[in-house]
């Protein structure tokens, strides 16, 4: 007992030792920590109106109790199952083509030996990331509209009827996918850029001298170094299969579409800020972060188990 009080002593001063040494360090964690407590964490008592009939007239406190009404509610509602499969369909398509197109990027950018090219292609294809849906959905709207949009143009000028884009069911899950990796696939050839230059040159060099060209060398050296990246990438993408995307749909969705782009932010938002419905919306958005938090360990599980990625 002696002996373990003895240890226990030595380790709390070695602690109190680092952290008296890091004082300064643990300090500049402060402000940011005190910004997320406060923007993050105390929000989330709001929480407790799921299980309320909220009132704002009356407040958390004296809006009453109704149990789990508003969850039923939300099973109960005919849009419920279209708007789950909606934005499953959406998340999963998005994180499919989300790890597709970097990949082929950035092996691509790694072939071309002319650096100002390729500088110069980085800039064109990362420069869409840094700008907001906003802006990229009235650019949308500008070009695929149905009679004076430029797309549309081009399509009449083979022949072929004008597509209404972003008012047709059989497009509109089409056109969020596509422009939604269009937007994000350049920055994300950033961390595929970054696996490819882990790759020793060393192989390149053998490669050639057995006879290999650059498409055996891709294929058998190139893609075989990045497997492990992309299983990470992808696994730690499950936490957000239910993240469909808001502030692309919100901006681009019409009533005319509801039937293929409404998923459950786009409903949360509905409820909970044109309707006034915000014990059931707030019933929405617990559904989605319960699922959602049960989809990130299982990610980071599999991360671990496939890429031998550990958070400490």
């Amino acid at each position: 007992m002696r002996g373990l009080k003895r240890n226990s002593l030595l380790v709390g001063e070695l602690l109190l030792r680092e952290w008296k040494k890091n004082a300064l360090l643990h300090l500049l964690i402060w402000p940011g920590l005190i910004i997320v407590v406060i923007f993050q964490y105390v929000p989330m008592f709001g929480i407790i109106i799921a299980w309320k009939k909220f009132m704002p007239t009356r407040g958390f406190f004296g809006s009453p109790w109704i149990g789990w009404d508003n969850f039923t509610y939300v099973l109960n509602m005919p849009d419920t199952p279209r708007v789950i499969k909606n934005t499953l369909t959406i998340a999963i398509l998005k994180m499919i083509f989300g790890q597709i197109a970097p990949i082929i990027t950035a092996l691509l950018l790694n072939e071309m030996r002319k650096m100002v090219f390729r500088r110069i292609f980085q800039t064109i294809v990362y420069f869409p990331h840094f700008l907001s849906w906003v802006i990229i959905s009235g650019i949308m709207i500008d070009i695929l509209s149905p009679t004076t949009g430029f797309v549309n143009q081009v399509i009449t000028w083979f022949g072929a009827k004008p597509i209404f884009f972003l008012g047709d069911n059989n497009w509109f899950q089409f056109t969020l996918i596509v422009s939604d990796t269009w937007k994000d696939f350049g920055f994300g050839t950033i961390v595929y850029l970054a696996a490819l230059t882990s790759i020793s040159p060393s192989l390149y060099e053998a490669a050639e001298i057995d006879g290999a060209n650059r498409w055996h060398q891709m294929l058998y050296i190139t893609l075989p170094g990045i497997v492990p990246i992309v299983i990470l990438l992808a696994t730690l993408s499950l936490g957000s299969v239910l993240n469909a995307g808001f502030d692309q749909i919100q901006n681009l969705i019409s009533p005319s579409v509801y039937e293929t782009g409404d998923v459950l932010d786009t409903l949360v938002y509905r409820l909970g800020l044109q309707q006034y419905q915000y014990g059931v919306a707030t019933a929405v958005g617990f559904f989605r972060s319960g699922v959602s938090l049960v989809l990130i360990m299982v990610s980071y599980y599999l991360a671990h188990r496939l890429a031998n990625y550990r958070i400490f």
